[in-house]
């Protein structure tokens, strides 16, 4: 027979009433108390009703994390695995469980979330990503629901996010390989529709431009956040006539790609062409060679986007930060972007 409230409550000498206001947390309920009724619940192998209890305080006590699309992106990038780590950890913490949720295509993710948000099985959702004329943002947004996204929207700027300043990143990444002398420095990108690609490309460009240097359209590269995008890149890039002695790639997985396609084409790095990369995830150093590339703090990204969301949930419209946290970033230079040119 299962173990009920009033089961526990017998045990631990308490009133029905206060295993309930333990289970939700009510602030009158001591320290001590909670504890004790906590024990018992273990002792007895109690689980409480998430269905009943939602009911009554009308909070599921879980979120929802919205994959990007596509899926071979998310598991094959590190970043997102780390950024998922940061939200769960942090969600854990504060007592609610985390759902995934995705779609082959932007109607599908729409159906998916409106699905967990209009079935109350969700009480809020982070975006791991964003993009221009999102239908998921629109829903989100028109429907009042509460989620935060991790970047930031051209569309609602007001809207609960946080993030890098990529356009600074992209910037002090490109203006550490002039100061390496390189004056020819191309760009491998990702998908032009996602903000953090743009934030990136005008960092890039806002450099050059500071610099009096050339910017070439042959020697920017949009693709995918994958290694094969970097590794296609560089059989265009390198067969220019004038090619560039450096590039800034937008991902450290992109990066890979790259290393792959330049050592394939008998090209080394930094010997033949220098680059700095983005995110620091741990393989970055530990690469042939090591990368050079822009600590975004992603772990800390994914805990701060789960605090906020969790918060908003909690409070409402009464927050007290602001609706968008910029996350500190660092250039870590390494081997990748060490070889100095002899300026002109």
């Amino acid at each position: 027979m299962a173990v009920t409230i009033k089961d526990v409550a017998k045990k631990a000498g308490v009133s029905p009433s206060t295993v309930s206001r333990v289970l939700s947390n009510h602030p009158r309920i001591s320290t001590q108390t909670s504890i004790k009724v906590k024990e018992i619940m273990e002792q007895l192998g109690y689980h409480p009703n998430i269905m009943a209890k939602s009911l009554v305080s009308k909070t599921t006590e879980s979120i929802c994390i919205i994959l990007p699309k596509p899926a071979e992106e998310l598991f094959s990038n590190l970043f997102f695995m780390e950024l998922i780590r940061g939200i769960v950890t942090q969600a854990n913490r504060s007592g609610y469980d985390v759902l995934l949720s995705s779609g082959a295509n932007e109607k599908e993710e729409v159906e998916a979330v409106a699905r967990l948000l209009k079935g109350r099985r969700v009480d809020g959702a982070i975006l791991l990503y964003s993009r221009n004329d999102d239908p998921v943002i629109e829903f989100l947004h028109a429907n009042n629901y509460p989620f935060v996204i991790v970047g930031r929207s051209n569309d609602h700027p007001d809207v609960l996010s946080v993030d890098t300043d990529n356009v600074q990143a992209a910037y002090d990444a490109t203006k550490h390989l002039i100061s390496m002398g390189h004056e020819r420095i191309g760009f491998v990108s990702g998908p032009p529709n996602l903000t953090v690609s743009q934030d990136r490309m005008k960092g890039y460009q806002d450099a050059l431009i500071d610099a009096g240097l050339e910017m070439r359209p042959e020697w920017i590269v949009e693709g995918e956040f994958l290694q094969d995008s970097g590794y296609r890149a560089m059989s265009f890039i390198m067969s220019l006539p004038n090619r560039p002695t450096a590039l800034v790639v937008v991902d450290d997985m992109v990066s890979f790609g790259v290393l792959r396609g330049l050592h394939e084409l008998n090209f080394k790095v930094p010997d033949d062409i220098c680059l700095v990369s983005f995110n620091n995830i741990t393989l970055s150093e530990l690469s042939t060679p090591p990368i050079s590339s822009i600590d975004i703090g992603i772990y800390h990204l994914g805990y701060t986007a789960s605090q906020m969301l969790i918060q908003n949930i909690q409070n409402g419209e009464d927050i007290t930060y602001q609706t968008r946290q910029i996350i500190p970033h660092r250039l870590m230079i390494r081997e990748s972007s060490m070889l100095s040119l002899p300026k002109r």
